[in-house]
């Protein structure tokens, strides 16, 4: 039998600590809550009252309940106070010394019995717990912020943790209404290795004026469907902290340079700019604690002497696959006529079209004669000749990069002066189909994020010939189709593939490495990051043949240790374990 808590303590009473009081007394535990002074203790409890007060505004919580769930916290200032606890948690600042101080008082006046429990998100559980004589009894319970809504806590057990107590603080994870997932202690564990990776190279980016601010975090909130972008989330967690993560995560996760903090992020915190907190970050807030943004003078402005743009009003779509059958329905349904030259010829593309359209691309006028008025405005063409008076043409053909480069010097020939010639590619270069035609001036990359029909998100990418009026164009041309765009440089994976996929090839390695299962990493990122979808669960949906490309078009371009492929991604392509369309990757896939 699992043992019973009864009465358990929490050190630290910040937001974490806080919201970790509310999440064992919601659920019958009595707390002791104690802090360092009267001062802090008289905001932690303020912390935990607007917590709670906002569940009761919010129909999440019954004032009776709310009432009982105070009743059940003792607020003390003082150690001493956790004497008679069965299990204590420490949630204070990410500092090894002042942990260590922590854990080394609490082994001198908790009972014998009494676990240890660490909510660090970064440090070592094995460097905390050796400041006590009871490092058997020690172990990590990383709750994710906001403590009470966030499902998952990570149960990070040392080397010397004792299988009764890892057994235990299962049992109460499932008492508190969470998903435990029991991980050996290494830097990161599942979840902030992941994550705090993707956030330092999105840092990179913007410090590479790659993209700006707002384009990054729209990349990812339309682009990926993630519940907020990486800027504004470092933000949120502070940028202290996340140095903090990064530096410990880098030191003692093998010197990853993924986690090797971006330069920028330094500079800020050495600078106060810390985010929220401090009400300045990589965005300006209303004041110090805010979550409302205000102008700053990095916010973009309206620009009144745009480049002209041309009208588009005949669309070319070139391509089989799913993405141009998706293109050539979204063109149709906004009123564009469209010539789609497919390689399976017209009546391959017709069916592939009328299926993207059944599916919900007129989802807003579910009338069959709206399909019907669309299908009418396509042309189903066999011969590139057939755009010859098309004003935009998107190439959706996924060949290979000599195929690619042969097709655009044919659109050169076909298409009249003037044409955008667009590439929906998200591995090529596209200055290199650019410089295959004799106007590289009207070509850039128009990046429609997959599923074309849920994603917003277009990435309008320009070379270094690109024109501006060629890249108004076709912003004004996504625009009307309701579109979200964002400029960026060509580049590999541009934007969006260029912070998704290596986040992806670094859970491969983590599986690679047998520190973690397939569901355990989905459920981490799931449940602790709001994540929409776990990493494997992408991976077979997006088709592990397509990330594998994708990484080696990032590594070949960086030639970053840290980008080079997973060997897992590779060995699992060759056995042809592509995901949910062949029936197997990472996970078996039936009625497929």
């Amino acid at each position: 039998m699992a043992r019973e808590f009864t009465r358990v303590g929490v050190v630290g009473l910040g937001t974490m600590g806080a919201g970790i009081v509310e999440v064992f007394a919601r659920n019958g535990v009595d707390v002791v809550a104690v802090e360092i002074s009267p001062d802090a203790l008289a905001r932690g409890r303020a912390t935990l009252t607007r917590s709670t007060d906002r569940a009761v505004a919010r129909g999440r919580l019954a004032v009776a309940d709310r009432d009982a769930l105070h009743a059940r916290v003792d607020f003390q200032v003082g150690l001493d106070a956790l004497h008679a606890v069965d299990l204590v948690v420490e949630a204070v600042p990410e500092r090894l010394d002042l942990k260590r101080r922590i854990f080394a008082e609490l082994d001198r006046i908790c009972r014998p019995d009494t676990i240890l429990a660490t909510n660090t998100s970064s440090l070592g559980v094995t460097d905390i717990a050796v400041a006590t004589g009871r490092p058997q009894q020690v172990v990590g319970l990383h709750f994710f912020n906001p403590a009470p809504v966030m499902k998952l806590v990570e149960v990070v057990r040392t080397v010397v943790t004792a299988a009764d107590v890892v057994d235990d603080v299962e049992a109460l994870c499932t008492r508190l209404g969470k998903v435990g997932v029991t991980i050996d202690d290494r830097a990161g564990f599942i979840a902030n290795a992941l994550l705090f990776g993707y956030l330092n190279q999105a840092v990179s980016l913007f410090e590479a004026r790659h993209v700006t601010r707002e384009d990054l975090d729209a990349a990812m909130t339309l682009g990926c469907g993630l519940p907020m972008g990486p800027l504004a989330l470092l933000d949120l967690i502070g940028l202290d902290t996340a140095y903090e993560i990064l530096n410990t995560m880098y030191r003692h996760g093998g010197r990853n340079r993924r986690h090797a903090p971006a330069p920028l992020i330094r500079q800020m915190v050495t600078a106060g700019l810390l985010g929220r907190k401090t009400g300045r970050g990589f965005y300006t807030y209303d004041k110090p604690g805010s979550a409302q943004v205000v102008p700053d003078p990095a916010t973009p402005t309206a620009v009144d002497d745009a480049p002209g743009t041309t009208a588009v009003t005949r669309v070319g779509v070139v391509g089989s696959g799913t993405t141009a059958a998706d293109l050539a329905a979204v063109f149709a349904a906004a009123g564009h006529q469209v010539v789609a030259v497919g390689a399976d010829g017209p009546a391959g593309t017709a069916g592939a079209v009328r299926t993207a359209l059944d599916e919900g691309v007129t989802r807003d006028d579910p009338d069959p004669s709206g399909r019907d008025a669309a299908l009418a405005r396509i042309t189903w063409a066999d011969a590139l000749e057939q755009l010859a008076d098309v004003d935009l043409v998107l190439e959706a053909t996924a060949g290979e990069p000599d195929t690619t480069r042969t097709l655009f010097a044919r659109l050169d020939e076909v298409c009249k002066p003037g044409v955008v010639l667009a590439t929906t590619t998200s591995t090529l270069p596209v200055i290199e189909l650019a410089m295959a035609t004799r106007r590289p001036a009207d070509v850039l990359g128009l990046h429609f994020c997959t599923p074309v029909r849920a994603r917003t998100l277009v990435e309008v990418v320009t070379t270094v010939r690109t024109s501006p009026e060629a890249t108004a164009t076709a912003r004004a041309v996504c625009a009307a189709l309701g579109r979200t765009t964002l400029v960026c440089d060509d580049r590999a994976g541009f934007v969006v593939d260029a912070l998704l996929f290596p986040y992806l090839n670094d859970a491969v390695q983590m599986l690679a490495a047998g520190y973690a299962g397939v569901d355990d990493i989905d459920h981490a990122m799931t449940l602790g990051c709001g994540y929409p979808t776990g990493p494997f669960a992408l991976l077979d949906a997006i088709g592990l043949d397509v990330a594998l490309a994708v990484q080696r078009a990032l590594y070949r371009e960086s030639r970053e240790p840290g980008l080079a492929p997973a060997p897992l991604l590779h060995h699992l392509v060759t056995a042809g374990h592509l995901g949910r369309a062949a029936g197997r990757g990472f996970r078996e896939h039936t009625g497929r």
